[in-house]
């Protein structure tokens, strides 16, 4: 048959679906589906990347003014800092690391679509715990999946697509009832964007708790607006982002993100104030959403969630037919990016109009 593969593949790898990126929005649209921070990046940004113009060769492999840099943000080693093409890069690296056949990988479900995959590719077997009723980790019922077979367990927070945050409190309790040999994720590609007091902050963890079984990521991706470079770091023991740095493909950091990541954090104060923006935007639509009879759960990425359930394909498809390119996971919901300021009203026009298709007594509709 022609759909047949014509060599032999490990058969969890060819049952899995390639990631496929969302379609660009039209002219008059607006692309709402991959958390893309939607300013443009400043001018010092850009600069720094022209002058990281010797693409004849390679870039330094470990990416050091970057670890040094972060590594005295943090008031850390430069060896306890990893640099990675992404975030996601590295928490494929830390999961390849730890865990393979046999092994199991704990996480809260629906939490990043990427997840099942990466542990797949391992050879390592998905443990997913659903979210709370208000879409939040349950923590309590993560730590009751633990056994002999737990390699890594991974907590993301703010949570992709549902937006809600883990307490700091509540991960500390979690980290007493985790064995100190399995490795604890803490995935916080959206940290910058948490205003919601409390919440968990994976590098105050690690100062306070002093857990070397805990590793921290972040992203320039998201709230420094350098999507399209592919950087990220994590934070955590030495030995730990050693195995990391093992499995790491060599130099996928180029010097160009390098440079980049540097000038942005160089103008960090100017980036946070865009963050800050979006904080706000993404407020009011929170606020909008559920004037319009919406009920959402608490934001603090840089995206919302609808809860719409089995009516999510048709409810998603209502918002692209008008230009916005939302993403949605059939059965479970729709997630927004937060966008331009031009396309708040538009969100909040097509929202208000489609919640009454909803069933009554349907989760997502009611005032939380």
């Amino acid at each position: 048959m022609a759909d047949d593969i014509p060599v032999r593949i490990r058969p969890e790898i060819a049952a899995l679906p390639p990631y496929r990126q969302g379609k660009p929005a039209g002219e008059d649209g607006f692309k709402l589906s991959s958390n893309e921070n939607p300013f443009d990046p400043l001018p010092g940004v850009i600069e720094a990347m022209s002058e990281a113009n010797a693409v004849n060769r390679y870039p330094d492999a470990s990416a050091r003014r970057l670890r040094e840099r972060l590594a005295a943000r943090y008031g850390v080693e430069p060896d306890e800092v990893h640099i990675g093409a992404g975030s996601v890069s590295i928490l494929s690296q830390l999961i390849l690391a730890a865990a393979g056949p046999g092994d199991e990988v704990v996480y809260a479900w629906r939490s990043f679509e990427a997840y099942p995959g990466l542990v797949r590719v391992a050879g390592a077997t998905p443990v997913e715990v659903p979210l709370t009723a208000d879409a939040r980790h349950d923590l309590p019922a993560m730590a009751a999946r633990v056994n002999e077979r737990t390699r890594v367990i991974i907590v993301c927070s703010p949570n992709n697509p549902t937006g809600t945050v883990v307490g700091h409190d509540e991960f500390a309790a979690f980290l007493d009832t985790v064995p100190s040999d399995v490795l604890v994720i803490l995935d916080e590609a959206y940290a910058e964007f948490v205003t919601q007091p409390g919440a968990v902050d994976g590098l105050r963890v690690l100062g306070l708790l002093g857990r070397p079984n805990v590793v921290a990521l972040r992203t320039f991706s998201k709230a420094f607006g350098l999507a399209g470079l592919r950087i990220g770091y994590a934070i955590g023991h030495r030995r730990v982002l050693d195995a990391a740095r093992s499995t790491a493909i060599p130099l996928a950091v180029t010097g160009q993100a390098e440079s980049a990541a540097l000038a942005s954090l160089a103008a960090e104060s100017a980036l946070l104030e865009r963050v800050r923006q979006l904080a706000n935007r993404r407020d009011r639509i929170v606020a909008g959403l559920r004037e319009s009879g919406w009920r959402v759960p608490e934001a603090q990425g840089n995206f919302v969630w609808l809860p719409t359930g089995a009516e999510t394909s048709d409810l998603a498809e209502a918002f692209d037919s008008e230009g916005l390119i939302v993403r949605s996971f059939p059965g479970d919901g729709i997630r927004i990016s937060v966008g331009e300021e031009e396309s708040v009203d538009k969100v909040l026009r097509i929202a208000a109009s489609v919640v009454q298709a909803l069933p009554e007594g349907h989760s997502a509709r009611g005032l939380a």
